[in-house]
């Protein structure tokens, strides 16, 4: 039997002669807005052609082989297209893909979930194929409006992420501007748990895991006495509790 010259089997390796998926990178991005957990949503354009017109959506965008050496790379482009901050958070969520998820053809997304600190929420812009842009507010395991494609289950799955790793990790102080109090801390962690924690628990796991450090000299004043300000010790990455949280008082989540 013939063997294939080297030549006829690369070339067959790199034929291409069949139809591909469309690549997308979508951003679930979280923020705290007036003591409430917001993720920033996209309103599609009412164009004709483009599906799901006028209907809200994770910001996002086909991969740019040109600008985007990786995954990462597209999220990160995105989210600075949107907010024009770089988050100190990013992670990747998963992959999501199917023929019947965009009516298109066959499309698939890898998601990723960021972090925005209080002092870098700006007022989005719209762009694209995005007529409006907005930060709405977390209800439950999402949002109250319909999303477009398969967009409200990615959503689901980011908050259940972040609500399952503020358990043991120290994700909620990515949410926070450079400077905060213990008070403000605790808040953000409550604002992503949707329920209360114990003051003086919290504040000894805080001090156990060497989190924060005190900045000297430096307070904030309020209606009782001055609060100690401090900054993170490392904003490299999230630090690991020991052990998790745990239940406290019981708060429903807004």
């Amino acid at each position: 039997m013939p063997t294939p010259s080297s030549s006829s089997t690369k070339n067959s390796c790199n034929s291409l002669d069949f139809e591909r998926p469309s690549t997308t990178v979508d951003v679930v991005m979280f923020a705290v807005r007036d003591g409430r957990l917001h993720v920033l949503l996209v309103k599609r354009a009412d164009t004709p052609g483009e599906p799901f017109p006028g209907q809200w959506a994770l910001p996002g965008g086909y991969i740019d082989v040109l600008k985007d050496e990786d995954l990462e790379a597209c999220a990160l482009r995105k989210l600075k297209e949107k907010t024009g901050v770089v988050s100190p958070y990013l992670e990747q969520l998963g992959s999501w893909g199917s023929k019947t998820r965009d009516p298109r053809g066959w499309h698939s997304t890898h998601a990723y979930f960021a972090l925005l600190p209080t002092a870098s929420v700006i007022t989005p812009v719209s762009g694209a194929n995005a007529s409006e842009a907005d930060w709405i507010p977390i209800v439950g395991k999402g949002v109250s409006h319909k999303l477009a494609f398969d967009h409200q289950t990615i959503l689901e799955a980011a908050v259940a992420r972040l609500r399952n790793k503020v358990e043991y990790t120290s994700l909620p102080a990515f949410l926070l501007p450079e400077t905060f109090t213990l008070s403000e801390l605790q808040t953000a962690f409550e604002t992503v748990l949707g329920r209360e924690l114990d003051k003086s628990s919290f504040r000894k796991r805080v001090e156990d895991a060497e989190l924060v450090v005190a900045l000297k000299n430096k307070f904030r004043e309020g209606s009782n006495r001055p609060a100690q300000i401090y900054k993170l010790r490392s904003k490299t990455a999230p630090v690991f509790f020991p052990r998790a949280i745990g239940d406290s008082k019981s708060r429903a989540a807004k």
